[in-house]
């Protein structure tokens, strides 16, 4: 592992448990409600996707931005549910469940991607068949 890939996961990692603790502020603080959005849109899907081994060209950049906000909503309205049918769910629970997954995710290698595996990751310029 790594510089570059510590750089990535280790701040993909607490970024949920950044959200968790800004529900500690005042309700309707935009310090409370703007990193609790950013996480949950962006935090599981990001961690899912893209600590890829190599350094990914342009087009898998792209791919994983793309990929990461419904990937990290379906993961939340999934937990969410999920909550509800076993009679837990709060804002709070949701949080920590989905900082927990993607503390997880962030150690783990991410999904491939099929602009990764078009050449868009290795050296021969993304033109790999």
């Amino acid at each position: 592992m790594t510089l570059d890939h510590l750089r990535l996961r280790v701040p993909l990692a607490l970024a949920g448990w950044g959200a968790v603790a800004a529900t500690a502020l005042p309700g309707g603080s935009p310090l409370r409600w703007i990193p609790v959005l950013l996480f949950v849109c962006f935090g599981p899907g990001l961690a899912l996707l893209h600590p890829q081994r190599g350094t990914l060209r342009p087009a898998a950049r792209i791919e994983a931005v793309a990929l990461a906000a419904p990937l990290s909503l379906s993961l939340a309205v999934t937990v969410a549910t999920t909550l509800f049918l076993v009679r837990g769910f709060s804002a709070t629970a949701l949080l920590v469940t989905l900082a927990a997954v993607t503390t997880v995710a962030a150690a783990l290698p991410g999904l491939p991607l099929p602009a990764a595996t078009r050449g868009a990751v290795g050296g021969d310029g993304g033109r790999g068949r």
